[in-house]
């Protein structure tokens, strides 16, 4: 987790962050330039798509930032929330680089951080599995024999 932490809080925080300020432009509010939201963010189905990712990231956000929390509270249970906040991570990102693919559209800043949501929950999910492995062993099945 040690490692992961930063990831966690930069993914899980920029979620708050990005939603907040999403909140504020459903509001009414011109808090970032226009320059900032993605392409054609006024258009209703794309609108409709981008809030569609609304849930999704309240929960793998939530999940990330408890997992981080239970971690540092020395809660094992912080491994399965880590690892459920991983996968949905990364398929928010990857859902995001696929919509934009169908579209052709190749902005660079929504691909780079769409990517990193691919990326690093591809780099630690396995070795988070690996290391449950190897805290866990094997049972063996009870025998009634002998």
């Amino acid at each position: 987790m040690r490692r992961m932490r930063p990831f966690f809080l930069v993914t899980d925080g920029g979620f708050l962050l990005y939603w907040s300020v999403s909140l504020l432009i459903l509001l009414g509010l011109d808090v970032v330039p226009a320059s900032w939201l993605f392409k054609d963010y006024e258009d209703p189905v794309v609108y409709a798509w981008n809030w569609s990712f609304f849930p999704l990231d309240l929960v793998l956000s939530v999940c990330g930032l408890l997992a981080v929390r239970r971690h540092g509270r020395g809660d094992a249970s912080w491994r399965p929330l880590a690892a459920f906040s991983l996968a949905l991570t990364f398929c928010a990102g990857f859902m995001a680089v696929c919509f934009w693919t169908i579209r052709l559209d190749f902005d660079p800043s929504w691909w780079a951080a769409n990517l990193f949501l691919v990326a690093w929950p591809c780099y630690f999910l396995p070795r988070l599995a690996r290391a449950q492995v190897v805290d866990r062993p094997l049972r063996r099945p009870h025998s009634d024999e002998g």
